[in-house]
């Protein structure tokens, strides 16, 4: 469980989050939204223990995210930050290796191996080990940091904005292996994801966390909260959600 109690975090003196409270259990997507410039990406940070609160308390499986020792925090959460970018000539098994070095500390065993096949394996990407990141297109790039995150074996995976810049072809890949990832089983795990794209969130999300001008506005079951009225109200413009194809989908009002 993540668990969040009155949590204030400020930037150069201004509040970017302000009292949020909410918490919620393993397994499934939850989809964090709001405007720009809402908290999204400070209110992953603070629960991966990256930023010190003003106030509150972040707990992920009990464990308070900011007084936790970095290795305590890489066992319970993998965040895979915005526009993540390497400059040496790594192949895409060497950076989904990356994800492992918590567990081996630069000594892999045959477990780190195995893992490691089992996140290329995950999001396909068997065929693509041996070639160098920068003969990827976007969406095979931005697949393997998602299984470099995957590949750590953490409960909680934390993403955000995974999808920027990808073709709809791309996110529909991405998100398809998620929600598939995150559904009950032996190797279920739990991914919180600040998504832009409404009809991604429509789509996929179990959970809707919603936050606007660093207040959180709802927090509950996608098919509870992610109403019309909530979407239209939270970004200032008429939106309403059809079905469409058997799916939710976001449209203007």
């Amino acid at each position: 469980m993540i668990q969040i109690d009155n949590l204030t975090v400020s930037k150069t003196g201004t509040d970017i989050l302000r009292d949020v409270s909410l918490k919620f259990g393993q397994g499934g997507i939850t989809a964090l939204i709001g405007p720009n410039g809402a908290g999204k990406s400070t209110l992953l940070s603070a629960m991966a223990g990256l930023v010190k609160p003003r106030q509150g308390q972040v707990t992920v499986e009990g464990c308070d995210m900011v007084a936790a020792r970095p290795a305590e925090r890489a066992s319970r959460v993998a965040l895979l930050a915005q526009n993540e970018q390497v400059t040496a000539r790594l192949t895409v098994r060497d950076l989904v290796s990356f994800g492992r070095w918590t567990h081996h500390k630069g000594r892999p065993k045959a477990e780190d191996h195995r893992k490691i096949d089992e996140a290329l394996e995950a999001f396909d990407l068997e065929a693509l080990a041996a070639r160098r990141l920068e003969a990827l297109s976007g969406g095979q790039r931005q697949r393997a940091f998602v299984a470099m995150a995957w590949a750590q074996e953490t409960p909680w995976l934390l993403l955000d904005e995974p999808l920027s810049a990808l073709d709809p072809r791309h996110v529909r890949d991405i998100m398809d292996r998620l929600y598939t990832l995150t559904r009950p089983g032996r190797e279920q795990r739990s991914v919180v994801i600040v998504l832009h794209d409404l009809g991604v969130a429509a789509r996929y999300a179990d959970r809707i966390v919603a936050l606007k001008d660093g207040h959180l506005v709802v927090s509950g079951p996608r098919v509870l909260t992610m109403t019309s009225a909530m979407l239209s109200d939270l970004f200032g413009t008429g939106l309403a959600i059809e079905r469409a194809g058997g799916h939710d989908v976001v449209v203007p009002a």
